[in-house]
């Protein structure tokens, strides 16, 4: 059996667009190519490992198992390609493409990528920014070298390691129709009474802060879903309720006056943030500095 580097990488481009023609354009190939290659890949398996559905092609079984290592064994290409393919030359560029879920995303990560950046101006950094259940489904599909997020993973095969703590404080507004009483503090009943501004099921911000509060409120009376957490700070803003956020996330606003932490019985709110990778993909020095990781993370990389 001689499978080809190529065959795993046209593969890989029909299972993510299920046909041919849509595979052929992603990778510059012809339809006939495709179908070609395709074709010699489930002669060399002696098995098929896409159901053609009308017009689509679908993973079977066998394509489902095939895929992931398919997914790695390309990834290890790349990798290799960035950290050789410029041997001899001065100063090969540092290139890498994260997930970062969205506080972490937007809060903390720009002040580090523009610390690289001043260690080193060709680094190139592609940050993609979704709530954690995206993050880890990106790694999971080797879409991005690296992921961070804010709460939990729940995908299946991936190394998951803690990363940093984050505080999380209760904010409010002027314009909330309690303030003058809050701006003394809340008590439980207050808070179990109070409408919350949270995020979407699914966002490491939502889970942290039931995490959080649930415990001590049992279940919130109101809640008004917003779909970010700036829209969250803006309600908070004004006036439509409490939120439970990050305090890299208000610090702007706090600073201006705009938004108030609020004093309440409960006990310090921290999260663990998590850091996350597919085993297939070692992580690379440069992010291993810019990250900051303890040296035993992911120490086989």
């Amino acid at each position: 059996m001689h499978l080809s580097l190529r065959q795993l990488q046209i593969f890989s481009a029909v299972a993510e667009t299920g046909t041919t023609t849509a595979a052929g354009e992603a990778i510059g190939l012809s339809q006939s190519a495709v179908s070609a290659a395709l074709g010699e890949l489930e002669s060399l398996l002696g098995l098929a490992v896409f159901d053609r559905v009308g017009r689509r092609l679908v993973l079977n079984g066998h394509g489902r198992a095939l895929l992931p290592e398919a997914r790695a064994l390309l990834a290890a290409v790349d990798d290799i390609e960035r950290r050789y393919g410029r041997a001899g030359e001065a100063a090969a560029p540092v290139r890498w493409r994260g997930g970062a879920s969205t506080t972490i995303g937007n809060y903390l990560m720009p002040s580090r990528i523009a610390d690289l950046r001043e260690r080193n101006d060709q680094a190139r950094v592609d940050l993609v920014i979704g709530n954690t259940r995206e993050v880890a489904a990106a790694v999971q599909r080797l879409e991005v070298d690296i992921g961070l997020i804010e709460g939990p993973c729940h995908e299946p095969g991936l190394d998951v390691a803690p990363w940093r703590e984050d505080e999380l404080v209760v904010v409010f507004g002027d314009r909330h129709p309690h303030a003058a009483a809050l701006r003394a503090g809340a008590d439980m009943a207050r808070l179990r009474g109070a409408c919350w501004l949270l995020r979407e099921p699914g966002s490491g911000t939502r889970e942290a802060a039931e995490q959080a509060l649930l415990p001590h409120l049992h279940r919130f009376a109101e809640v008004l879903q917003l779909g970010g957490t700036e829209a969250i700070k803006q309600g908070a803003v004004a006036g439509l309720g409490l939120a439970c956020l990050s305090r890299h996330a208000v610090a702007d606003l706090i600073a201006l006056g705009r938004l108030h932490v609020l004093a309440t019985p409960l006990p310090p709110l921290r999260r663990q943030l998590w850091v996350l990778r597919h085993p297939g993909r070692p992580v690379a020095a440069s992010l291993r500095r810019l990250l900051a990781l303890d040296p035993g993370t992911f120490a086989d990389a």
